[in-house]
């Protein structure tokens, strides 16, 4: 394209004023071969600005310009007019989306009569730029506040390049330099090391030494370099350090296995429906949680010492452990460990309501070392079951006591003394061939003390008739209050002459009941009924109560503060040797 700029010195009329072009000079075949081989957008303009010729790509354009639609047309045509040379603006021109960003040259053509404007858009070359920059901009940033960090590993295979905030507790450039393996736990482990790598790699767990030498786990992703020819040239690849995750995910993995041990223990206990099978399980399951040679459970006595309840494994050598529980009150909620008879024991106490009821204790090879800290933290979670399971058996002894025991006297009641004690010694003594006597025993004139003194004094009757029976009679003797004002008596291994000389003794002895009399002609006094036991008798529990309450009858009808000996049960001769 050939381009006519005229003489410098040629007056040229500014736009608007200009004379109308020459039709002869500048006919509109000529505009239109000019702009007909332009790839772009290309616009032909007379110096009023007023379109003469476009190609195809410019069309759309030049009907905007011929709408009036581009005023900074003009002072661009004023500058290439003026200069008579090329000139170029930049135009912002509304679009349907979003403005467009439009290069436009001017040059003078057809001897300054008339201008070519050739049009280049630069709205997506911008906007690609601006974007390209704020993405720089964002990674840069991103890099600098994350607190994962890239790296980069040249042909020497050390870190040529490091995040600006640097990494484990070193800055940037203490690692510039360095080899990666210098930094790698166990590198041996690794094949390839992530660092040097050959291929792509992505989340490989990587524990790192720390510059203050704590050690961290971070997920390597990586890709090697390659020159022109190829060849692997070093590495490049972010770090995210997930040591608080790995960290989390072994305290929760630690505290899961805790609670399913936990859980195996107390599902043993609860599957026991007697109270010291519970410690029993309990003792089993322990040992079994901890993976210890032994366990022990104890509970404490009401003497304050400590029993074992339940035991498991090999205890041998392990016997003065109860000596050493003492020192668990200073323990509370942790446990205690010790050496003992060459093992390595842990103990933990077992409390309730603040108050320590016992302790569980477990021990291994003192070979095998210390005990760990879940160990320790897991048997002082079993000993908190524990000190519960401790407490339901002191409370089921306790009901079982008192169904066992008279409210008052603390003696055997009517029911356990028939029901449950006598049975199991008359089958004793049956196949032992002893004999036994029962004394059935009933306050004579009680009533009186209760008219005459009230309640209160005839309780304490009651209580000093207790005391008087309990000295009387032997360890391997049982009393029972049957009650009311009446007793019972079961002595072993007596014949019919020493029941005789016990009654008379024990009679003798009830003379300090007087001083409860509630009159002196009515004086607080006892009648005993005697009933000798002989094993070789076909007689039962029943027909042996009978006769002595009827030989304690007796008894009261010759006058009171007597004793009558029953007679043998028909058929029977009772020995009286």
């Amino acid at each position: 394209m050939t381009i006519n700029r005229g003489p410098r010195n040629r007056k040229i009329d500014p736009p608007g004023l200009e004379r109308p072009p020459d039709r002869q000079t500048h006919p509109s075949g000529r505009a239109d071969r000019l702009v007909a081989g332009y790839p772009g957008q290309a616009i032909v303009v007379d110096r009023g600005g007023r379109p003469l010729a476009s190609n195809d790509k410019g069309a759309d354009l030049l009907n905007r310009i011929a709408a009036g639609e581009f005023p900074s047309i003009a002072p661009l045509l004023h500058r290439a007019f003026d200069e008579e040379a090329a000139v170029s603006s930049e135009a912002l021109v509304p679009g349907p989306e979003t403005e467009q960003v439009l290069d436009i040259e001017a040059i003078p053509v057809f001897d300054g009569q008339a201008a070519l404007l050739l049009v280049r858009d630069l709205t997506l070359e911008r906007n690609l730029r601006a974007a390209l920059a704020d993405s720089r901009q964002r990674y840069k940033d991103l890099v600098e506040i994350s607190s994962d960090f890239s790296w980069e590993v040249g042909p020497e295979g050390t870190f040529t390049f490091m995040s600006p905030r640097g990494a484990l507790g070193y800055s940037a450039s203490d690692l510039i330099g360095r080899r990666p393996e210098a930094l790698v736990r166990n590198v041996e482990d690794y094949d390839p090391l992530p660092f040097k790598c050959h291929h792509p790699m992505e989340g490989i767990e990587v524990w790192l030494r720390r510059a203050d030498g704590s050690d961290s786990c971070v997920l390597v992703s990586s890709l090697p370099l390659h020159t022109s020819t190829g060849d692997v040239a070093g590495a490049r690849g972010v770090c995210r350090d997930v040591t608080d995750d790995r960290n989390r995910e072994a305290i929760l993995s630690r505290l899961q296995h805790r609670e399913r041990m936990i859980n195996y223990v107390t599902k043993a206990i609860r599957d026991k429906v007697e109270p010291l099978d519970m410690l029993s399980a309990a003792a089993s399951a322990t040992a079994s949680a901890l993976g210890a040679s032994g366990c022990h459970i104890f509970r404490r006595t009401p003497a304050g010492t400590y029993a074992t309840a339940a035991s498991f494994g090999d205890s041998g050598g392990i016997d003065s452990l109860e000596s050493s529980l003492a020192r668990q009150e200073e323990a509370a909620g942790s446990s205690v460990q010790m050496d003992v008879g060459g093992w390595r024991t842990l103990v933990s106490a077992s409390y309730h309501q603040k108050s320590m009821n016992g302790a569980v204790a477990v021990w291994k090879p003192t070979i095998s070392g210390d005990w760990s800290v879940d160990d320790q933290e897991l048997l002082a979670n079993i000993a908190g079951q524990l000190g519960i399971v401790n407490e339901q058996i002191s409370n089921h002894e306790r009901v079982l006591a008192l169904s066992r025991s008279d409210g008052m006297t603390g003696l055997l009641n009517r029911r356990t003394f028939l029901n449950d004690d006598l049975p199991r010694r008359l089958s004793r003594l049956h196949r032992a061939g002893q004999m036994a006597a029962l004394f059935y025993i009933d306050l004579d004139n009680f009533k009186a003390v209760n008219d005459v003194h009230g309640h209160s004094r005839g309780d304490e009757a009651i209580l000093t008739l207790r005391d008087l029976l309990v000295e009387f009679s032997r360890p391997r003797d049982v009393i029972a209050r049957l009650g009311g004002d009446e007793f019972a008596m079961w002595l072993d291994g007596i014949t019919t002459d020493v029941a005789c000389r016990r009654a008379q003794e024990l009679l003798a002895a009830s003379q300090v009941l007087t001083s409860f009399s509630g009159s002196a002609d009515r004086p607080l006094g006892i009648s005993v009924g005697v009933a000798i036991y002989d094993p070789a008798s076909a007689e039962t529990l029943n027909d042996l109560m009978a006769r002595a309450d009827g030989a304690m009858y007796i008894a009261k009808r010759r006058g009171k503060s007597s004793f009558a000996i029953a007679p043998p049960a028909v058929g029977l001769a009772t020995n009286p040797k």
